[in-house]
């Protein structure tokens, strides 16, 4: 089994950097092609739709390798060099998504506990027009973009949390893995944006008895 680095820091460095709307970057290929297939048999099988918090699942094998790596210093700092925000002081919120629902991928800006965001994405080619990451220039028209992410295997976005950087998806219902790391302003947001969760799954999964779980 293929061992050493899961992500290509390369990438990272090559990515197309823009400061217009706001401070952003995309790229391709930021997973070694070598360690993709371990990685994607290894994604944690959520059954709820939405992101999900890391501190909420137990993960494994090579998909838990890339988390330990994301967690690493040398992560933060190639994100930092290629974004232009020192984010290694800060603590990461990793959430996971693995089913996008019909509502979700609207409109928004981040809150203020936020420093910078970046998703990777995981999934085998992507066929459909829709579900694909949009850099928007207003709050109210997804055709009005400045860059566009088709969420395939390897490819990534990031960007700076400003009162503009509004941003989205258009709308997709099924599978669309994506990990998504946020830098943010201290231990207090993540333990907030945790119980907020907690609360939002438990209801979750009320309106679904047949589920029990939201991960396996």
């Amino acid at each position: 089994m293929p061992g050493g680095d899961i992500i290509e820091y390369g990438a990272i460095g090559r990515a197309d950097v823009r400061h217009t709307p706001y401070d952003h970057m995309v790229g391709t290929g930021i997973l070694r092609p070598e360690r993709v297939s371990a990685v994607r048999e290894s994604f944690p099988k959520i059954k709820l739709t939405g992101f999900h918090p890391l501190s909420q699942m137990t993960v494994e094998g090579a998909f838990a390798d890339l988390i330990k790596e994301i967690q690493g210093s040398r992560f933060a700092s190639a994100v930092s060099d290629s974004l232009g925000v020192d984010l290694r002081s800060y603590p990461q919120l990793i959430t996971i998504r693995k089913i996008s629902a019909a509502h979700e991928g609207r409109i928004h800006r981040d809150s203020e506990s936020k420093i910078a965001t970046l998703l990777i994405y995981m999934n085998e080619g992507w066929l459909s027009s829709e579900g694909r990451f949009r850099v928007l220039r207003n709050d109210h028209d997804f055709n009005d973009f400045a860059a566009e992410v088709s969420p395939e295997m390897g490819s990534f976005v990031a960007f700076r949390r400003a009162d503009h950087s509004w941003h989205g998806h258009t709308p997709f219902v099924g599978e669309r893995r994506v990990v998504q790391i946020a830098w943010v302003r201290s231990q207090a947001d993540i333990d907030r944006k945790n119980r907020r969760h907690g609360l939002s799954s438990f209801f979750k999964k009320l309106l679904r008895p047949g589920q029990s779980e939201a991960y396996s």
